[in-house]
Formats: C-alpha cells, sequence, structure tokens
C-alpha cells in the first residue's frame, strides 16, 4: 500500500498516459521520482509475495494481504496529508473485511502449496481475467468513472499474473532457473506491465483511496477464487463456511457502493 501512495503522487505529476504510445507513457511514469521510489517499494513487495506464493495456498497469501487493505486510509491520512472521508473510511474497512472472510471459506492447508494445475484451466481463467481487464479499458474511456474503471482493469491484469506467478511456482523444482524461460514467465512480464500502465492512468484519474482500493480488491477476489478453481484447494461444506461466503459478497459489494467516483483530475 506504501508503494501504491508514492506511485499515485508520482503518477500525477507525470506527463498524461496515453494508449497510443504505451511505451512512451511507461517510460514517462518511471521517469517521476515519486512513481519510481513507488516501484521500487512494489518491488520489494513483489519479491516478497513470489516467495509466499511459492510457499502457501493462493487463497492463505491473499488473505493476509487482503487484511493490508486497511492500512491504505491510515498510510494516505497520516504519511501522506489525502484528504480521506468518512465514507471511504468505511468503504476500505467494509472491502478489507469481506475480503478476509471470502478468503477464510476457501480452505487449504497450510502444508500444501496447491501448485497442480492443468494447462486448459489455467489458459483459461489468465485469459479471461486478461479479457475482463481490456474490456474495462474500452468501457471506461470517457466516462465519469473512468478511474475506478481503470483501476478494476488494473486489478484484473494483476490478478491474472499473480495466478500465473504461482502456476510458475510449481514449476520451480522441477526446472530450476529454467523457469526464467518458461512461456509463462514471458505472460507474467507482459501482464505486469500492461498493468503498470492501466494502474498509472487510473492513479491520474481518480483519488488515491478509492483507486488503490478497488485495484486491490479485484485483484485478491481474483486470486482467491483461483485457489479451488485452478488449484484444486478444498472449498468448505459446512452452513457456517457458505453463510461467511455470503457475508464476505455483502461486504465487498456494500464497500464499492461506498467508493465515491471521481469528479476530477487529481492535481499534481
Amino acid at each position: 500500500m506504501l508503494g501504491f501512495l508514492f506511485k499515485h503522487r508520482g503518477a500525477v505529476a507525470a506527463p498524461e498516459v496515453t494508449w497510443s504510445n504505451p511505451l512512451r507513457s511507461t517510460i514517462a511514469l518511471f521517469g517521476s521520482k515519486w512513481y519510481a521510489i513507488g516501484l521500487g517499494v512494489a518491488m520489494l513487495s513483489w519479491g516478497l509475495h513470489v516467495a509466499a506464493l511459492s510457499l502457501a495456498p493462493i487463497s492463505i497469501v491473499q488473505w493476509i494481504i487482503a487484511g493490508g487493505l486497511v492500512f491504505v486510509t491510515i498510510l494516505a491520512d497520516r504519511m501522506f496529508g489525502l484528504s480521506v472521508s468518512r465514507r471511504e473510511w468505511i468503504g476500505v474497512a467494509l472491502m478489507a473485511a469481506g475480503l478476509a472472510f471470502l478468503a477464510a471459506t476457501l480452505k487449504g492447508t497450510a502444508d500444501n502449496a496447491h501448485n497442480a494445475w492443468d494447462t486448459p484451466t489455467l489458459t483459461a481463467y489468465v485469459g479471461g481475467a486478461t479479457l475482463i481487464g481490456t474490456v474495462l479499458i474500452v468501457v471506461a474511456r470517457g466516462r465519469r468513472t473512468e478511474g475506478l474503471l481503470l483501476a478494476a482493469s488494473a486489478g484484473a491484469l494483476w490478478g491474472a499474473s499473480d495466478i500465473a506467478i504461482k502456476a510458475l511456482s510449481g514449476r520451480l523444482d522441477a526446472l530450476g532457473i529454467g523457469v526464467l524461460v518458461h512461456p509463462l514467465a514471458l505472460i507474467i512480464l507482459l501482464l505486469s506491465l500492461y498493468g503498470l500502465l492501466v494502474s498509472g492512468r487510473s492513479l491520474q484519474l481518480g483519488e488515491a483511496v478509492p483507486v488503490i482500493a478497488i485495484t486491490s480488491a479485484v485483484a485478491n477476489i481474483m486470486t482467491i477464487a483461483s485457489g479451488p478453481i485452478v488449484f484444486g484447494e478444498p472449498l468448505p461444506h459446512d452452513t457456517l463456511g457458505l453463510a461467511l461466503r455470503i457475508v464476505a459478497f455483502v461486504l465487498v459489494v456494500a464497500a464499492t457502493a461506498l467508493t465515491p467516483p471521481p469528479v476530477r483530475e487529481s492535481p499534481a
């Protein structure tokens, strides 16, 4: 979350991201001092995230990450001097709670990393998440809620990247350093860069807290759901587990409804 806030400060000071020249826009973002600092912080946390994905079920990893979402409001308010409304405080707290409940119902044992997957299912899931992210970019253009829709797009793209990382981690023992030339490694790189560009534009258009919250929520939902669908994590069969799943869904929907749409571009 800290890296995200640094990237927001850098993104609003950088030249406007244009879809017609993605390479120039990416270089311009990287050229912003605060964005580069944020990217450095994000890369450090990404390395720890990759290590965690290789050792534990994806639902457990994302559960812990989802719980940290609430800190975005504290950091934005206390460290970055950003105005955080009561509505945003409530929305982010509800979203974090909903994601935590959702992850808690996707049971997976910590002594099994659940790295097994089959190619057709993985391809369909990652491809579907990428398609959703791309469609959201098209739908967002010219709308008042463009920043939030682009935030959701970035979340879908990064969720797809995280799922590919989890899948590739299952090949680490067999391939060793050879994972770097595996086709999934190229997919991870492309999805990560694609998500960075979309996220950069969403940060330019929207207020920090709502944009970061929606990006994180969508990425977490995508990756948590991939646990049972792609990697064979067991689902709860008890009534309590089903009840928690419904509560989680209601909390996330309520949090999204509370997230205010941007009505102006953030000032540099």
